[in-house]
């Protein structure tokens, strides 16, 4: 379907903006240009056929429709001249404002959080994932019932004169929608309890977790399949993945992680989103370690950043906790100028919570992996345990849960290994050993 894409300019914003004070703004503003370029993006995610783009100046909105008279038959005009059937506007509508342009422009019309709800329906492949954008999306409609049911008013909702047309036929289509929505919820919750069990389930064998985060498009899946090896689908558009996917990991000291890659984070994340997704965003506050990825190839990487803190901070994640768990990921810098990439580079180097990398070349990606073992192992005891011929099946649950530095084979078929391991792993060994002992040092050196 050809498509126009919109983007309104609300002026009255601009100009507060314009008279706050530059040094006390909190994040850097995003420019019109990047955000017509980032609803295009939006808009190809789901195959659609842009016919043109443009930034709508909005002097002061209107309830009725959001745009002025003007505009909207200058973009009716556009519709008619490129034969288009779609209108996309890059700002959030009430449901009165999506059924009046759809009635002026003739064509469909769909806002921000309905094309992101439409992406996020198309990725989904998990049954949790189609649960969270079946809820988000059904909360979405339950306001915009009216613009389906236009085809009813040849009908009566009474027996006599006093209901309007349609009107019972709505009220229990919004029924229908809201036992649905109760329905999905009771299955979510179902879905929240299995991941919680999960995650007790990993403390029992408590590999650390390091959770990737980013704008949409930053590189997270890229750089997840350069580090695991996995498959994970990694392409150049917005979106490209939506499910949230967990691969253990060795680091290069041998002990083994949880890498989990997160749905990638928006401006302007409809809150309907946010909710539905909490269960699963709820995986970065179990993360001992977060790795924030940039794309330092997008003029508005700032912009960006400031919106995935923010998100994290509506989870939980708060700037000063967020400094000791957090490493920026400054990703993509194969595509920088060479002078900029040098710059960018020495800029990194001298800090210890970012590292300049290529998640597509591989450059930096070795110094991640130390950083990340560097910040996991202050939690490690040294320590040497025997296992006993009984118990030599517990030597592989050693080798993967700790960090193996030297190996004895005993004469008596026991074997003592020199680890190095955090406390809780410690005492889950013990248990499992039961009356296992650890030799003392000088027992080792004898």
């Amino acid at each position: 379907m050809r498509a126009l894409v919109l983007v309104p300019v609300l002026k009255q914003n601009r100009t507060r903006g314009a008279q706050t004070d530059a040094p006390l703004v909190a994040a850097p503003q995003r420019s019109n240009e990047a955000r017509l370029e980032e609803a295009i993006g939006l808009a190809r995610a789901i195959d659609l056929v842009i016919a043109q783009g443009l930034i709508v100046g909005v002097n002061q909105p209107r309830p009725a429709t959001l745009i002025g008279t003007g505009k909207m038959e200058e973009i009716k005009a556009l519709l008619d001249e490129h034969d288009a059937g779609l209108v996309i506007v890059d700002h959030p509508l009430t449901p009165v404002q999506q059924r009046n342009l759809e009635k002026e422009w003739g064509a469909k019309v769909i806002d921000r959080t309905g094309l992101i709800l439409e992406i996020f329906g198309r990725r989904a492949s998990t049954k949790e994932g189609t649960l969270q954008v079946d809820l988000a999306h059904l909360n979405y409609q339950k306001g915009r019932l009216v613009r389906s049911w236009t085809h009813l008013e040849r009908q009566r909702g009474g027996a006599g004169f006093m209901g309007g047309p349609g009107e019972t036929q709505i009220e229990a289509d919004r029924r229908q929608l809201q036992d649905k929505i109760i329905k999905l919820e009771r299955e979510l919750e179902q879905v929240v309890r299995t991941r919680q069990l999960h995650r007790a389930k990993r403390r029992k064998v408590p590999h650390p977790i390091v959770a990737m985060v980013g704008y949409t498009n930053a590189g997270k899946s890229t750089l997840f399949n350069r580090i695991t090896g996995a498959g994970v689908l990694a392409e150049d558009m917005l979106f490209a993945t939506l499910d949230p996917t967990l691969r253990r990991m060795k680091l290069p000291h041998g002990r083994t992680v949880i890498l989990s890659d997160t749905v990638g984070f928006i401006s302007d994340l409809p809150t309907h989103l946010v909710a539905a997704f909490r269960a699963t965003l709820e995986e970065v506050l179990e993360a001992d370690l977060i790795l924030h990825v940039r794309d330092m190839s997008d003029p508005d990487n700032a912009a960006q950043s400031g919106d995935v803190l923010r998100i994290l901070a509506d989870l939980g994640i708060g700037e000063k906790e967020g400094a000791e768990r957090i490493i920026e990921v400054w990703n993509k810098i194969d595509r920088l100028e060479p002078e900029t990439h040098d710059a960018l580079a020495d800029r990194a180097a001298g800090r210890d919570n970012i590292m300049a990398l290529s998640a597509v070349t591989g450059e930096g990606v070795d110094p991640l992996m130390d950083e990340i073992s560097r910040r996991l192992s202050g939690v490690l005891t040294e320590t040497a345990v025997t296992i006993p011929p009984e118990k030599l099946a517990l030597v592989s649950w050693v080798y993967a849960n700790a960090i193996v530095d030297d190996r004895k084979d005993n004469e008596d078929g026991s074997v003592t290994l020199e680890v190095r391991m955090s406390e809780a792993q410690a005492a889950e060994l013990d248990r499992k050993l039961g009356n296992g002992t650890r030799p003392d040092k000088e027992d080792w050196e004898r």
